[in-house]
């Protein structure tokens, strides 16, 4: 049985990575999925390979989630396509020279862009629909890095602590309004950003871990709010 049959959900960051394995996921249960990321060759590559296996369909938009016009657009393309947004994944998210001691503002400014405003915007461009609907499901994904600091990721922290702070004060906003809302927070995952900094005593996590714990999410009943979940190496 098809958990997600006649959802629609948005995942931004989708080209590769976590985003690709979460809307391959939802797809698989069932949900239209509408991928958004910047990288257009990318974006089409996953949804040919989600459309060939005959489930949910898929869709490629491309967007840069830091801009608000791109995120309002690809939305209302997405409610055009498909006539509603279920679940709305702000996967989106930018490594960058965390260590505020380099002064690397452009990499701030990048990060902050990205991680913060694009997850916002994303929340402001659906959420208007999900209340009027009384249902709904906004996913953050967070890191492990919004929950401890190390030396060298103060500013990507930094980020990742506000994105969990928007989602526990935004699931309070919410509370008993029908749209529910789920912050993951990912240990080290093994994806193409990734490659160079995984570590040699234990095995990474894979993005299908990810995407599996976005499905647990998501497939509840509608009483049911998966508020926080830490996924981690053991």
């Amino acid at each position: 049985m098809l958990k997600l049959k006649d959802k629609t959900a948005v995942v931004t960051g989708a080209s590769s990575g976590i985003g690709a394995a979460i809307a391959k996921q939802l797809a698989m249960e069932g949900a239209n999925v509408v991928l958004a990321a910047r990288r257009k060759d990318k974006l089409e590559e996953v949804v040919k390979e989600i459309n060939s296996l005959g489930n949910g369909q898929a869709l490629a938009i491309t967007t840069d989630v830091s801009k608000q016009d791109h995120i309002d657009v690809m939305v209302n393309h997405a409610v055009e396509t498909f006539g509603k947004i279920d679940i709305y994944v702000n996967n989106a998210g930018l490594v960058g020279d965390g260590i505020v001691r380099k002064e690397n503002v452009k990499a701030w400014d990048q990060m902050i862009d990205v991680n913060i405003k694009g997850v916002l915007y994303g929340i402001h461009a659906v959420l208007p629909s999900m209340l009027e609907r009384s249902t709904g499901h906004i996913v953050n994904i967070s890191s492990v890095s919004g929950q401890e600091v190390t030396k060298s990721t103060t500013v990507y922290s930094a980020t990742k602590y506000a994105v969990r702070a928007i989602s526990m004060g935004l699931e309070k906003e919410l509370a008993r309004t029908g749209v529910r809302v789920t912050n993951i927070s990912p240990g080290m995952v093994e994806t193409e950003r990734n490659i160079d900094r995984l570590p040699n005593e234990r095995k990474p996590l894979q993005t299908e871990d990810i995407a599996k714990a976005v499905i647990y999410a998501v497939t509840q009943p509608d009483y049911v709010n998966v508020n926080e979940i830490t996924v981690r190496p053991v």
